[in-house]
């Protein structure tokens, strides 16, 4: 029997402590966050938030959100499936995918404006209210993604509940 042993790269330091250089804006956007998820299923919340941090490449939260997720009783299954969430529809609700259709086209805006039928199917599973909402907490999870990777937040060392 062998045994080998694994040497991992090392961690990259984050480029700049944002939340410490301007902590009024690092609150507001606790703020921010805190009001765009009322009223918001969690579990959609966070399935969400992976989704646009996965189009953003946004690893610290991909780590962030998936814990989270987990922590609030989504599977491990609909998580990894995530990334592929149109060719796996079945592991989601129609009213999950119409979230998830629409989180896409608000990330991916170089692909121009978000789509009428896009928005209409959203509208179809959501009231107005919760639609807003949507579309806040949607907005947010960007915001906070252009933050983690312009400023290179390195993941790996968020626990569930922390930032509450």
């Amino acid at each position: 029997m062998t045994t080998e042993s694994v040497t991992y790269a090392t961690e990259a330091a984050p480029r700049l402590e944002w939340a410490k250089l301007v902590p009024d804006v690092y609150k507001a956007m606790i703020r921010l966050d805190t009001a765009a998820k009322q009223g918001l299923d969690h579990k959609l919340y966070e399935l969400v938030k992976i989704r646009a941090s996965q189009i953003n490449h946004c690893a610290l939260c991909i780590d962030m959100h998936s814990k989270d997720a987990l922590a609030a009783g989504e599977s491990v299954e609909r998580i990894i499936q995530l990334s592929a969430w149109e060719e796996s529809r079945h592991f989601y609700t129609e009213k999950e995918l119409a979230a998830l259709e629409l989180t896409e086209a608000v990330t991916v805006l170089t692909d121009g404006f978000v789509p009428d039928e896009v928005y209409e199917k959203a509208a179809q599973h959501f009231e107005e209210a919760e639609l807003a909402q949507l579309i806040a907490a949607i907005t947010v999870i960007n915001a906070w993604n252009r933050f983690g990777v312009t400023c290179r937040m390195t993941p790996g060392h968020y626990q569930a509940g922390a930032h509450k």
